[in-house]
């Protein structure tokens, strides 16, 4: 059956029962009316944001902060996600799934890239093709291995053969990772897709002057509606404080990454808006499986046992966002309610330490990034912990160095999370558990389960729903309640600040702040 614009992916319905946007003290996400919409266009937006980018490349990006530079502003995809989370047309018009294993799109017509190049079904299969290619070496290439190969059916079509059935396959082509490239940026010189995007999007990059900012501007021969702004500023600034007493003061108009310690500040200030957004992410507290001493299946439990999170949410978030019962949100289809956490329970965690191989009193090592919140949570860790006698030195790492030691695995311990993309348990699951998925793709646990493995493969060649949401809840229990991998801690509550002089922009569950249509006075 044809799928048109109000199209949308079965798994992604769950999705949509759980988000809700909301915002205080002003404008609802942003938005303003028709009329001053048309009245307000030019301008520069200014967006403040804490961390610098690690990569420009989708291929090679693995964090949101990095993607939120590029994604749909400079880049687009296929399809793509609207704010209900609802999978609607992009550079795909239509398409229809033929077999079991065979997708048919049929693309938009007239596009071109930032440099010229055509936009046709020959660039969705050299954007694909890269990306499937083992030499290229993406971290995001196990997101789409169920590809077996991309046929060029003529200019305006094309087709995505599958090795097996794959029920999330739209929620991935409207992730980050399958943005559609420039051919000729891939063919000519892929390395300079790094720090030179070139897209299709309203937005034309410009400049990244790295660790300071980052520039984008409108896109003139913009196929689509085009931005209403002519230039968007991305400034690098790490300090929380200081992002807000820019928006404050009207230096910059957006900023990301809001503190809880900050929101007493932000709602008695008539100049700024809270802008909040239940998001798919948990945050949670990671054990590397892979190396001692958290080999160990008994000292992972007893340290469980030992966090006591409610206090985490109710003394360092203020409230903000929920605790986490597993590594996947409410909000995300293949949650389930009868996945349980280890419960606080300090005998419980003397006892499981006395069983496990760790002597009592010596130090293992905690890393996170330098986000106010973690630093707090770190130092509840390392108190509550030392209560059983296991002492924890904290490393605060620049989110830049935090990604390296991530990737590279060089820590006991660490604070993390995962904002899932998609809304689709797949991208949880098989980015954070997965064997193949060691390191930049996502586990950082470095936990290897053939039965996992196994359990998440069966999972992602199941048409049934209702048959991929018992799977998602057995490999869920088996990460958690056998192998206690991580602590879930917090369901994510995405959170942004504006002033009065910007409208219609919004922020997705994913984080994500979409600007396309926004406007500053």
């Amino acid at each position: 059956m044809k799928q048109r614009r109000y199209w949308f992916f079965s798994a992604i319905v769950v999705v949509m029962l759980f988000l809700q946007a909301c915002s205080t003290g002003g404008n609802d996400n942003g938005s303003t009316s028709e009329e001053e919409n048309t009245e307000n266009e030019g301008g520069t937006l200014r967006i403040v944001t804490m961390s610098d980018a690690t990569s420009l490349d989708p291929q090679f990006i693995t964090n949101i902060p990095s993607a939120n530079f590029i994604y749909q502003k400079v880049y687009e995809n296929l399809v793509t996600f609207d704010e209900d989370m609802e999978i609607v047309p992009n550079l795909a018009s239509e398409w229809e799934q033929l077999d079991d294993v065979t997708w048919e799109f049929t693309l938009e017509e007239g596009i071109t890239f930032h440099d010229g190049e055509p936009f046709n079904a020959e660039a969705v299969k050299v954007t694909l093709d890269r990306l499937l290619d083992p030499e290229t070496g993406s971290p995001q290439r196990d997101k789409v291995s169920m590809i077996k190969e991309v046929v060029v059916v003529d200019d305006t079509t094309v087709q995505l053969i599958l090795n097996e059935p794959y029920a999330p396959l739209l929620s991935i082509l409207a992730s980050q990772e399958t943005s559609i490239l420039s051919p000729k940026s891939v063919q000519e010189n892929p390395d300079s897709l790094s720090d030179t995007p070139v897209g299709t999007g309203p937005f034309v990059f410009e400049s990244w002057n790295s660790g300071q900012s980052i520039s984008l501007s409108k896109n003139e021969d913009y196929w689509g509606e085009p931005a209403k702004v002519d230039e968007v500023i991305f400034e690098i600034t790490p300090e929380s404080t200081t992002r807000l007493a820019m928006v404050e003061t009207g230096e910059a108009h957006i900023s990301d990454n809001v503190p809880v310690t900050e929101l007493n500040r932000v709602e008695s200030s008539d100049q700024v808006n809270l802008i909040q957004r239940e998001g798919l992410g948990v945050e949670y507290i990671g054990f590397n499986t892979g190396q001692t001493p958290f080999d160990d299946v008994n000292l992972r439990k007893a340290v469980s046992h030992a966090i006591e999170r409610e206090a985490i949410i109710n003394g360092i978030y203020e409230g903000t966002g929920t605790v986490a019962t597993s590594a996947m949100s409410p909000s995300v289809f293949g949650f389930s309610d009868n996945v349980k956490p280890f419960e606080y329970d300090i005998n419980e965690a003397e006892s499981l330490l006395e069983s496990s191989q760790f002597d009592k009193g010596s130090s293992v090592t905690l890393v996170t990034s330098d986000r106010q919140e973690r630093i707090n949570m770190a130092e509840v860790i390392q108190s509550q912990l030392k209560g059983i006698g296991v002492e924890v030195d904290i490393q605060v790492l620049e989110y830049g160095a935090y990604i390296e030691a991530m990737d590279s695995g060089e820590f006991d311990m660490f604070i993390g999370g995962w904002g899932n993309a998609t809304g689709d348990g797949d991208y949880n699951q098989y980015n954070l558990f997965h064997t193949n998925s060691f390191g930049s793709a996502g586990n950082h646990f470095y936990y290897s389960n053939p039965e996992v493995d196994s359990l998440i493969e069966e999972a992602r060649q199941e048409s049934d729903d209702q048959r991929r949401l018992e799977i998602y809840e057995q490999t869920q229990k088996i990460e958690l309640e056998e192998d206690a991998v991580y602590v879930p801690i917090r369901n994510s509550e995405q959170m942004a600040v504006s002033n009065n002089d910007v409208h219609n922009f919004w922020l997705s569950p994913t984080n994500y702040i979409m600007i396309n249509e926004a406007t500053v006075e």
